[in-house]
């Protein structure tokens, strides 16, 4: 909903031009269509409920071996139950057994807050899990964690709803959990009988009927995990015309195999994907191997086809085939994904018939369509991040092509997961060149998507590859733009070594653009430290460089820097000196944007000096200005500065009205002045 202030004396008013609601989120995985053997785990999730949603919201924990179906039986439940939760089902894979381990709790804070309508995340884990429980508070969710590892990993996501419920599953007993007031329910093998109905939805019941006792024995070499005979199942639907018995006697011969080993499920599990791997043809059973490889967790056509080199048709139709035979899991959006023991397994294959070098190249094929598609991405998003070098063993298969800026940006946000584990498996591989080149090519999506702590991760993965691969121009740029992200995250001390360090660079390398945006950081990160004669003389050095170089632009930010500044220290005529001749820099170059900026801050310093009327006129300006280019962050400062003028002229109760709406905007984009400017609403109503 856009929210416009009023003039000077009246209300805040809602106008009708707001974008559509976000939907309800309803993030679950597809699940079976019917769940069977699980009638009796389903009854103890239905009492739970019943007992636990009149006195508050529950954690329920679903405990059991890999393969066994915890996650289908959790997501189905939720699902039978959906009209408990109105306001949403939520889904986070916890990925405790995938590729580069556990997901980062902020990542999933993100995902769950975005899809609440909250643009911005904080990066530091406590501050984004009290936005989340705040902002589900009077909300009615379910929330489906998968394959947790740890209690800690699972506090950190638990909504503050009431009458929520959030169901955890896991290999391992969350004990921590159980002090919390969990609730848990193991999840066993499924029984003969269901097994056999279960294998029947793959094969036909006539089939079964007419083999019963090899189904039997498909049934007991599968050990009873829905995983093994999913699989089997799959395998013998694929040969319609070949006896059940032949697939029993596949099974038979792999138990054997494996019994040297250790027969238990997750063996069984083994056994029947070794017998379907058997029956790819040549290509698929390649795309299988490769795709084991990789780092990422979500495959598309693209991904697949740079894995293997072959055209998206070729390589839609090989997941398709994966996907037929019970191999890879299809979700929405034409992705696909592995079970964590169908991964292990693929890998293993891939380590045994493939060199090294070939998997190795598989990786860096995918990690290298990821860079290019980046690259397009930032060069549309961000023209002007001056471009360093893209480094490829080859061209890019399938190289992204966006036509808008919207595009790419969803594309950034789609991807964010996948390019955080690309970017660390280069680095754990030592592709140095690759990293730094990542890092740097996602800075739009850092920009303006606030993914904090996936900022300041990969800058110091860059920045150490940058210097391990002696690139002095990478590391100056890696050390600034890491330094804004830690800005960003509200690590100031931290922000500051990192410009500074960004600083002796440029001037090794002779680049004076560089120097000055080093500078400016260091400006930046003194003036919230609080330090404004050290941020003054920074800011002094970086317009001299600015001014010599003819950025005008430059020039007209920095001004603006300085106007901050004289206002932190109560100089209003300076301050209304620079932020004017700010205006008229950044109104040469037409950028409207930071114009706003300048009117908004000159409004401030004016209020200060009691020149109310003027103050009046330049937040107005400023605020319509702000609500045309949609910054929901400057909407609420400008609004907030508004509050500020009502309060100085005496007129309390508008002051607590522009308030209210500038905390409301600050909590929709995370915005650390949420918590100062409800100190300074409790101050005000304490004074009354």
């Amino acid at each position: 909903m856009a929210l416009q202030a009023g003039d000077i004396r009246g209300g805040v008013h809602i106008h009708s031009h707001a974008p559509a609601l976000l939907p309800v989120p309803q993030q679950l995985p597809p699940a079976p269509a019917r769940l069977l053997g699980r009638e009796r785990e389903l009854a103890m999730l239905d009492r739970e409920l019943e007992s636990a949603l009149p006195q508050g919201g529950r954690c329920l924990v679903l405990i059991g071996p890999a393969g066994v179906g915890k996650s289908a039986l959790a997501g189905s439940w939720l699902r039978s139950r959906a009209e408990e939760f109105p306001d949403g089902l939520f889904y986070a894979d916890l990925r405790s057994h995938a590729p580069g381990g556990p997901t980062d709790p902020v990542e999933v804070l993100g995902a769950f807050l975005r899809a609440l309508g909250l643009a911005r995340v904080p990066g530091e884990l406590h501050e984004a899990a009290a936005l989340w429980r705040s902002a589900t508070a009077s909300r009615r969710i379910g929330v489906l964690l998968d394959s947790a590892a740890t209690a800690a990993q699972v506090r950190a996501l638990l909504p503050g709803a009431e009458r929520s419920v959030t169901v955890v599953t896991s290999r391992t007993r969350l004990g921590g959990l159980f002090m919390d007031g969990a609730g848990f329910f193991p999840v066993g093998l499924i029984d003969p009988v269901a097994a056999t109905e279960l294998l029947a939805q793959r094969v036909g019941a006539d089939r079964i009927a007419a083999e019963p006792i090899a189904a039997e024995q498909v049934v007991s070499r599968c050990a009873g995990l829905p995983l093994a005979i999913c699989v089997a199942g799959a395998r013998m639907a694929s040969r319609p015309r070949q006896p059940l018995a032949a697939t029993a006697e596949a099974l038979r011969r792999e138990a054997d195999r494996l019994a040297a080993l250790r027969m238990d499920g997750e063996m069984a599990v083994r056994g029947a994907l070794d017998a379907s791997y058997g029956l790819l043809d040549r290509a698929t059973a390649r795309l299988y191997r490769m795709l084991g490889q990789l780092p990422v967790l979500d495959f598309t056509p693209e991904t697949a086809g740079a894995a293997v080199e072959v055209s998206l048709d070729e390589a839609d139709g090989g997941l398709d085939a994966l996907a037929g035979a019970h191999l890879l899991e299809e979700r929405a959006g034409g992705r696909y994904r592995f079970h964590d023991l169908v991964r292990l397994h693929a890998g293993e294959r891939g380590r045994a018939e493939d060199t090294p070098e070939q998997c190795e190249a598989a990786v860096r094929r995918v990690g290298e369509h990821y860079l290019a598609a980046a690259t397009a991405a930032e060069a549309l998003i961000m023209p002007s991040h001056r471009s360093l070098a893209r480094d490829y063993h080859q061209p890019p298969l399938h190289a992204a092509e966006f036509e808008e800026e919207g595009e790419a940006l969803g594309w950034f946000d789609r991807e964010r997961d996948q390019l955080s584990a690309v970017l660390r498996d280069a680095a754990r591989s030592r592709r140095y060149t690759l990293v730094w080149q990542l890092a740097d090519a996602m800075q739009p999506m850092f920009i303006r998507l606030k993914p904090h702590a996936m900022q300041v991760e990969s800058h110091a993965l860059g920045l150490d590859a940058a210097r391990k691969a002696g690139d002095r121009i990478a590391e100056q740029r890696l050390l600034t733009s890491g330094g804004q992200g830690l800005r960003s995250a509200g690590r100031i001390g931290e922000s500051a070594q990192w410009y500074a360090q960004a600083l002796v660079v440029a001037r090794g390398n002779g680049d004076r653009r560089a120097e000055a945006q080093a500078l400016t950081g260091l400006g930046h990160a003194h003036r919230i430290l609080g330090e404004f004669d050290s941020a003054r003389a920074r800011f002094a050095q970086a317009l001299v460089l600015r001014e010599a170089l003819g950025y005008r632009r430059g020039v007209g930010l920095i001004r603006i820097a300085l106007g901050e500044v004289a206002v932190d220290v109560g100089d209003e005529a300076e301050a209304v000196r620079q932020l004017s001749a700010a205006i008229a820099d950044l109104t040469s170059v037409d950028d409207p944007y930071e114009v706003c900026r300048a009117r908004a801050i000159r409004g401030r310093a004016h209020t200060l000096a009691g020149r109310y009327e003027q103050a009046g006129a330049e937040l107005e300006t400023a605020r319509a200005g702000f609500d045309t280019a949609g910054s929901t962050h400057w909407r609420a400062r400008s609004t907030e500065w508004l509050g500020e003028l009502a309060l100085a002229q005496g007129e309390s109760d508008l002051a607590r009205e522009r308030f209210t709406v500038a905390h409301e905007l600050y909590l929709s984009v995370a915005a650390p002045d949420t918590a100062r400017l409800a100190r300074r609403m409790a101050d005000l109503d304490g004074r009354d």
